[in-house]
């Protein structure tokens, strides 16, 4: 049933509830992560010998549930597991007093985190903690900005890629070229300003664009993808899991360990927050932990391009056997 078939009275009453039910969902899908912004094991090294480490680990293991403590013989190894993105960074216990790993490439919020909540558990060295950022965030963008604001455009550009495939009536062959060539031209536009203008996404340029298109493609099959096979409802049903749930579980303004459990998680299994994971680990880490976000993108966008293929050829078939039913017998001698 749709609200054109309702009679004027109960249309008034639906959008009357409908409107506040979806600025209530739209408040808790992006106030809650926010209001909730907190470490939730985040991963953080510690290196040294164990004798040496174990005052530190303990500090830092009162703020319970806060950080996921990982052990490293030096700090040639801590370093080694922040350029691989094992770890945000790492207490490295020296002899001169604490020393911290950082990488605000992976998150300038969480760079900053760190560094006050070690120096706040180091009272022995003063209060000072020599600080290293391994991968440093670019200069034309040390808060990270144009990486996080970039998910809404991503997220728009998908949805809407997705709807005018489907309400053009563009089906099977047709419609996943058209999702292709618009992905495609997308990661085009968004390396070109990103990358070249902003200089704020460095690394292999094709491959940024890639990343971007990768992203845009699995946003807009997967739109396409419901909507071939539930009607035009498919497009919202898209639009809420992107828009709604994509976008604020992202965290591509923080980390996704960042965000209140389980929104971290889930944000990482949806193309928003695996299209961020995949453009950080291209940009800045050389690829490191890359893999986990490209397969998910990977699988969004031939799942929603399946989708629209078997939608197309089964409204074909439908629409054959309506024509075949609908044939007179023809008349004999």
């Amino acid at each position: 049933m749709s609200l054109s078939t309702l009679s004027p009275h109960r249309r008034v009453v639906a959008v009357t509830l409908l409107i506040p039910a979806l600025v209530a969902l739209a408040l808790w899908a992006f106030a809650w992560p926010a209001a909730r912004t907190a470490p939730h094991d985040l991963p953080l090294g510690v290196a040294g010998p164990a004798a040496a480490t174990a005052p530190v680990e303990q500090r830092l293991e009162n703020r319970e549930g806060a950080f996921d403590l990982r052990h490293y013989a030096d700090e040639a190894a801590a370093r080694e597991a922040v350029e691989d993105r094992e770890v945000y960074g790492a207490v490295v216990v020296t002899e001169q007093g604490p020393k911290l790993l950082t990488a605000s490439a992976a998150s300038p919020v969480v760079a900053q985190l760190l560094q006050q909540a070690v120096t706040h558990q180091a009272p022995a060295s003063g209060g000072r903690v020599a600080t290293v950022d391994v991968v440093p965030a670019p200069e034309g963008d040390p808060r990270g900005a144009v990486l996080n604001t970039s998910v809404l455009p991503l997220a728009l550009a998908g949805i809407g890629a997705g709807a005018a495939v489907t309400l053009l009536g563009l089906r099977g062959a047709r419609a996943v070229a058209a999702l292709t060539g618009s992905a495609a031209l997308v990661g085009v536009v968004a390396a070109a300003l990103a990358h070249s203008w902003l200089d704020a996404v460095p690394g292999d340029w094709w491959t940024v664009a890639g990343t971007f298109a990768l992203a845009a493609l699995a946003m807009g099959a997967a739109v396409a993808g419901l909507a071939a096979l539930l009607g035009r409802a498919g497009i919202a049903l898209g639009g809420f899991v992107i828009m709604l749930l994509g976008n604020p579980f992202s965290g591509a303004s923080s980390a996704p360990e960042m965000l209140p459990e389980p929104a971290g998680a889930i944000g990482q299994w949806l193309p928003p927050g695996a299209g961020v994971s995949l453009l950080r680990s291209v940009s800045f880490f050389d690829g490191a932990a890359a893999a986990g976000p490209a397969l998910t993108l990977a699988w969004w966008a031939a799942l929603g391009l399946g989708a629209v293929l078997a939608g197309g050829a089964l409204r074909e078939r439908t629409r054959s056997a309506r024509s075949t039913s609908g044939r007179e017998p023809a008349p004999v001698g």
